[in-house]
């Protein structure tokens, strides 16, 4: 009970700085997607990049546009990790292994951030800095330009399959809202005593009489960027468990505010795109819902752990850190698994069987609650296009959203946007769960080692990154099958928004008549609600019961 008031304290804190910061900035994301101005630095970057910023796209060349970036930016970083050792600021740590070169470069490539090493030992400042903190920026930055381009695509009026410029939305997502955000972000980290310098290892001794090698480096730098764009890749291997990376509850308030900011805001400049606030409240609504779910139960869990230990701490206190208390720990849980983020101030696999198991179906729903920068929205949206089309064919009328009809083809690429996490996620399982290198990698037998291999590919498919640490997944069996699901994970789902962005750009937009479901009303966010629950339940319920359910109930 002691924790109840101050738990309640950060919540409004937490929700009143939302409050006032997510209209403004989701009007300057607005803007910045359909401004047609460019300021004078874009249009020097436009000219060393070598493109026409204002050619608008089609849908398949926005695609490809995408997909050769990030292939560029997965060969950068591979080179990084396989060069480290000649770099400057190397700080004297060999190369990266052929497979965990290969898992890094696409881990950040894909806004997922997993790490498999523990950063302080294993990577120098340059890689940190000009490798992962650049590709924090570049990756969120792709996200919200596929968002956008989505939310493009249905406020045109037919567009010929035309969804805007990718090189445009990328470097405005930059330049305009990432960097000077990330800029005050850092400065206000470094004064909650977060670390920023470029120094070697320091010795220091330990209370035992032994002596202890810590390493600074430029970690607010990219703590902010890791937060801010829902990347999630710690400085640290503890992550913003580290007090380097999270000091203070007020810097892991901060943290947590961070977090949440972007995927909120894209909503709201949802609204504005489409031409109607509405709909992007009631978007904005929907998330809200979800969260504020997760984080109650999560909190739930946490502070009623059973035994006899957390019964008399007041809470399960295992893997938490004691400044931010376990309100505190189970807010950042939900917020971080919530959104594909996968920053961690507790350890997950300490978390309780039912703490753990709502931080595994926050990553199950698709992390639209509210989601990362840019996947968060186009992946609740898409649900929004499910509920409409259910919703159209319990009244036998053609379906339509924001008045583009949904007919044959736009439901194809609905099913498939669906259904590839789902696949990606069950057969990944399947496949760790029966090769003898995947259950090597197993600290846990029984429901619980069941859950760290399911919450390892969940987190990989997702895009999301946390982890329960009892699994051992620096090996080349798991960093090449992660590898490979958080390519098809990020990349497949984004091509068949963009498809399904040019079907909608294509189409005329259809006035409201009297059978046209209202899509901003307190009805459709219920049903909108209920359609995320249930398309997950029906999904992944049997290999919950196998895991968190039954170490609930055993």
């Amino acid at each position: 009970m002691s924790e109840i008031v101050p738990t309640l304290l950060q919540v409004a804190v937490l929700v009143a700085a939302l409050a006032l910061t997510v209209p403004p900035l989701g009007r300057l994301l607005a803007h910045a997607y359909t401004s047609p101005r460019h300021l004078a630095v874009e249009r020097v970057t436009y000219r060393v990049l070598r493109v026409d910023p204002d050619a608008d796209q089609h849908w398949r060349t926005y695609a490809m546009s995408v997909l050769g970036f990030s292939l560029v930016g997965v060969l950068v970083l591979f080179a990084f990790g396989r060069l480290q050792q000649h770099l400057p600021l190397s700080l004297g740590f060999a190369a990266l292994p052929a497979d965990g070169a290969w898992n890094t470069a696409v881990s950040f490539v894909t806004n997922t951030n997993w790490q498999w090493y523990s950063g302080e030992a294993a990577l120098g400042h340059l890689m940190q800095m000009s490798g992962l903190t650049v590709q924090n920026f570049l990756s969120a930055g792709v996200g919200m330009a596929v968002a956008a381009a989505f939310a493009r695509g249905l406020a045109r009026r037919g567009g010929a399959g035309r969804v805007g410029n990718f090189w445009a939305d990328l470097v405005r997502t930059v330049l305009r809202v990432l960097l000077p955000i990330a800029l005050v972000a850092a400065v206000l980290l470094v004064a909650t005593g977060v670390v920023q310098n470029l120094a070697g290892p320091h010795l220091v001794d330990t209370l035992t009489g032994g002596h202890q090698a810590i390493t600074g480096g430029p970690v607010a730098s990219q703590e902010a960027i890791k937060e801010l764009g829902t990347n999630g890749g710690g400085f640290y291997n503890a992550n913003s468990a580290h007090p380097f990376e999270n000091p203070t509850p007020l810097s892991n308030l901060f943290e947590i505010f961070l977090i949440l900011l972007v995927p909120f805001a894209m909503a709201w400049a949802f609204g504005l795109i489409v031409g109607d606030r509405r709909q992007g409240v009631a978007v904005l609504t929907v998330m809200g819902l979800l969260l504020a779910v997760s984080v109650a139960l999560l909190t739930w869990a946490e502070m009623a752990g059973p035994g006899t230990a957390p019964q008399l701490a007041q809470g399960a206190l295992e893997g938490k850190e004691q400044r931010f208390g376990t309100a505190g720990s189970a807010l950042f849980a939900a917020a971080t698994t919530g959104t594909s983020t996968g920053a961690v101030n507790t350890m997950h696999d300490s978390l309780t069987a039912p703490g753990g198991g709502v931080a595994l179906f926050n990553m199950m729903l698709g992390e639209i609650a509210p989601g990362g920068v840019g996947s968060g929205l186009y992946g609740m949206l898409v649900l929004a296009v499910v509920t409409v089309f259910l919703c159209g064919l319990m009244v036998g009328r053609t379906p339509e959203y924001l008045g583009k009809k949904i007919g044959q083809r736009e439901i194809v690429l609905v099913a498939a946007y669906v259904l590839t996490t789902p696949v990606l996620v069950l057969v990944g399982s399947a496949v760790a769960l029966t090769a003898s290198d995947g259950l090597a990698g197993l600290q846990e037998s029984g429901p619980h080692g069941l859950t760290e291999a399911v919450y390892a590919v969940t987190s990989a498919s997702n895009n999301n990154g946390s982890a329960f640490g009892g699994l051992t997944s620096g090996t080349p069996f798991w960093n090449t099958l992660l590898g490979l699901c958080m390519l098809l994970g990020r990349f497949l789902p984004m091509v068949v928004v963009l498809a399904l962005a040019g079907r909608f750009a294509t189409q005329p937009r259809l006035p409201a008549g009297a059978g046209t479901l209202p899509t901003h009303r307190p009805l459709f966010v219920v049903l909108l609600a209920g359609v995320a629950l249930v398309v997950v339940g029906l999904t992944y319920v049997p290999v919950l019961a196998l895991g968190p359910i039954v170490e609930s109930l055993s």
